[in-house]
C-alpha cells in the first residue's frame, strides 16, 4: 500500500525532504526555465516543486489523484488544488501545456491509461516530465522516503512506457546520488554528493527524470465518450482530503 498526502507532506518538512525538494526542484526549474503563459499542472504530489513558476505561468493547479489525498495549496492563498482521478482529468482536450508527473507513476494501478490521459489534455507537442525512482538506485531500496514505495522504473521500462501511449522520450536526468537517509554529513553538502555521484556512480541515481513530447501522428481517440462533469476544476478547501478519511 502506497503513502497518503499527509505522509508526503511529512516527509518534505524533514531535512532529507528540504533537500530532496531544492535538488529536484532546481533540475526542474532547469528543464524548464521559461514557462510565461503557459497552462502547467502538476499531478501526483508535485505541489513542493511548483512554487517556482507562480506568476509566470497562465494557469498552475496541483492535481492529486483520490488515491492520494489532497491538501491546499499554496499555503495562506487560494487554493489551487484539485481533488481527481487519475484517468479522468477535470481538463478540456489539449487544454494543457506543461505536466509535471511526481510521486504518481510508480503508484498508479493503470499506469498506461494515466499516460493516455496526460496525452488527451496536452496540447500538440505538450511536455510532460516525469520522476521516478530509479530501479537500480538505493532510494528504491529503502522504505523510509516516499521513493522506496511502488514500482520504480529502468531507462529502458520508462522509454517502452512513454512510446506505448504516444509520447517520445526526448531528455533524460538523473538525481539523487547521496544515500536516502537524514543524516547531517549528508544532507548539510548535497551539491558534494550529487557531483561525487555522478561522477562514481551515474547510473545509480535515486531518481529518474525524462521529459516526453507529445506525438500526434497517427492518433486515435481513446474514447468516443462525453466529459461532462470534469469540465471545472473543483478547489481543495482548508484541510486535509485523504484515502482514509473519506
Amino acid at each position: 500500500m502506497h503513502l497518503d498526502v499527509i505522509d508526503l507532506k511529512d516527509f518534505y518538512t524533514q531535512p532529507l525532504g528540504r533537500m530532496v525538494r531544492g535538488l529536484l526542484k532546481a533540475r526542474i526549474r532547469a528543464r524548464w526555465s521559461n514557462l510565461k503563459g503557459l497552462r502547467v499542472f502538476g499531478l501526483g504530489y508535485a505541489a513542493p516543486y511548483l512554487a517556482a513558476f507562480k506568476g509566470e505561468a497562465s494557469a498552475l493547479g496541483a492535481l492529486m489523484p483520490d488515491g492520494l489525498g489532497a491538501l491546499p495549496w499554496p499555503d495562506g492563498a487560494r487554493s489551487m488544488t484539485a481533488l481527481v482521478g487519475e484517468t479522468e482529468l477535470p481538463l478540456d482536450d489539449e487544454s494543457a501545456d506543461r505536466i509535471l508527473l511526481v510521486h504518481m507513476l510508480e503508484w498508479s494501478e493503470h499506469s498506461h491509461a494515466l499516460l493516455r490521459e496526460i496525452w488527451r489534455v496536452l496540447e500538440p507537442n505538450g511536455r510532460l516530465l516525469l520522476v521516478v525512482p530509479n530501479r537500480r538506485g538505493l532510494w528504491a531500496r529503502v522504505d523510509t522516503t516516499p521513493f522506496g514505495h511502488g514500482s520504480p522504473f529502468s531507462r529502458s521500462q520508462l522509454t517502452k512506457i512513454l512510446k506505448d501511449a504516444m509520447f517520445q522520450p526526448e531528455g533524460w536526468q538523473h538525481a539523487l546520488y547521496m544515500p536516502p537517509f537524514n543524516w547531517r554529513i549528508l544532507t548539510r553538502w548535497p551539491g558534494f554528493w550529487e557531483r561525487l555521484g555522478l561522477v562514481l556512480w551515474p547510473a545509480f541515481s535515486g531518481v529518474i527524470m525524462v521529459e516526453a513530447t507529445k506525438q500526434v501522428y497517427a492518433a486515435i481517440p481513446l474514447r468516443e465518450t462525453t466529459r461532462q462533469g470534469r469540465r471545472h476544476i473543483m478547489p481543495v478547501p482548508a484541510g486535509a482530503i485523504t484515502p482514509h478519511a473519506r
